[in-house]
Formats: structure tokens, C-alpha cells, sequence
């Protein structure tokens, strides 16, 4: 078993490459726009879904195999989610999906994991990172027609209720807990014009109090391979 000190290592050594890239793309960025007297920073280009989006928020997602029982806005840290409760079709596993999809060209990914603990006060517990892949609708963007995502997995308990919890970020080829990423991503789209939308997702499967988070991985997975197979075929 890995110990907590090498994986804490690992990580931040994954996040400091990430943030090292993004760094050299802003820098490379920089210099046509120092040359020309344009700063493209100041107008990035516009997100091409943001109607989509919207719609998004308002209406939630439409998810194959699940049935949507409820769906409204939720106002969470300050600003509006979907919050979607969802039940699998054929039995009755439940689950609630929360939905915060990008509203502008200058919206970025920075709090929204904080603002969800913060919302509901949540106890965390045997946290840890989760690798998921999905098969990506535009098979011509991936060398084997899979997209992955590395998303964020842990038990989360209130007096009253315990979940089990998937995060992650999600565009168009690819997800990841950290905002980090994306930014590379983004990055590279305005290279072409272009702009990579990004929604935040967090699903929470209720669970027993007190019991193993893992016990529940298999139906979380499936639940956010869906999710993500959604947003990419639909919105990103």
C-alpha cells in the first residue's frame, strides 16, 4: 500500500509539472500580444456553448438509464447550481447530482469543492484520488477513443445523512479534481480561437453512517462515467 506521505508527494509533484506548463503557455502566450500591442488575455474568445450551459443549470441533464425524480437551482458559496435528484431506472438507487456549469468567457474553476463542504458542513473521510475513462464521442480526438478523468472520492457524513462523493471538473476531452488542468487546456484552445467550457460536478450517493466508502466505488464509478459520457456528447 502506498503511504499517504509518498502519495502527498506525488501529487504535489503532478500539480507543480501542471502548474510549471501553464505557466511556460501564459508566458509563450504573452509574447505575440507584446509584439502586436493585442492582449489576448483582456478578450479571451468567447465560449461557443454558453447557451448550452445555461440551459444546463436551469434544466439539468439528461442522464441514459436514469430517471430525474427532481431538479431545481441551488444557491451554493453565492451562486446557483443544479441540483438534480436522480433514481436508476429499474431499481431504486438514488442519487444527487450537482451540476455548476461555466457562465462567462472570464469563469474559472478556483473554490467550488470548498464551498460545497461549506454548505453542507460536511465530516470527510477516507479521501482519495479515483481514475475513471470514458469513450470519447469524437473517437478522432484520442489515440484509443478514451478520454480520462481524475476525479476527487470520499465519505462525507452530516447528523442527519452520509454520502459518498465523486468531484470532479469536466470539458470536452478530459476531467480532473484540480482546476490546474484545465487551464492548461483552456490554454491551448485559445491558441486556436478556441475555449475549452468546463463544468463542475459533484455526485453524492447516500450510504451507510460510518461505513467504507469503497463499498460504494463501483456505482459511483458508473455514475460518473455517465455523467461525463453527457456533458461531452451534449454541452462540451
Amino acid at each position: 500500500m502506498i503511504s499517504f506521505s509518498k502519495f502527498l508527494k506525488e501529487r504535489l509533484f503532478s500539480q507543480a509539472v501542471v502548474l510549471f506548463l501553464l505557466l511556460l503557455l501564459l508566458v509563450m502566450g504573452a509574447i505575440p500580444g507584446y509584439l502586436t500591442g493585442r492582449w489576448q488575455w483582456r478578450e479571451p474568445p468567447r465560449v461557443a456553448s454558453l447557451q448550452e450551459l445555461k440551459h444546463l443549470r436551469q434544466k439539468g441533464l439528461s442522464l441514459p438509464g436514469w430517471q430525474t425524480i427532481e431538479q431545481r437551482e441551488q444557491e451554493i458559496g453565492g451562486r446557483k447550481w443544479s441540483y438534480q435528484l436522480i433514481q436508476k431506472e429499474g431499481n431504486q438507487t438514488k442519487a444527487v447530482l450537482l451540476l455548476l456549469p461555466q457562465t462567462g468567457a472570464r469563469d474559472q474553476p478556483m473554490v467550488e469543492w470548498t464551498e460545497i463542504n461549506s454548505f453542507w458542513q460536511w465530516q470527510v473521510a477516507q479521501f482519495r484520488s479515483a481514475d475513471f475513462t470514458v469513450k470519447q464521442p469524437k473517437a478522432e480526438m484520442q489515440a484509443n477513443g478514451e478520454t480520462k478523468v481524475e476525479a476527487r472520492f470520499f465519505r462525507a457524513s452530516t447528523n442527519q445523512q452520509t454520502f459518498a462523493v465523486l468531484q470532479w471538473y469536466a470539458w470536452f476531452n478530459g476531467g480532473h479534481s484540480s482546476p490546474l488542468p484545465w487551464f492548461v487546456v483552456d490554454q491551448l484552445a485559445q491558441w486556436h480561437k478556441k475555449r475549452a467550457p468546463w463544468v463542475a460536478v459533484s455526485i453524492l450517493i447516500p450510504m451507510e453512517p460510518l461505513g467504507q466508502v469503497e463499498t460504494t466505488w463501483n456505482e459511483a464509478k458508473s455514475v460518473g462515467q455517465t455523467v461525463q459520457a453527457a456533458l461531452m456528447t451534449g454541452m462540451l
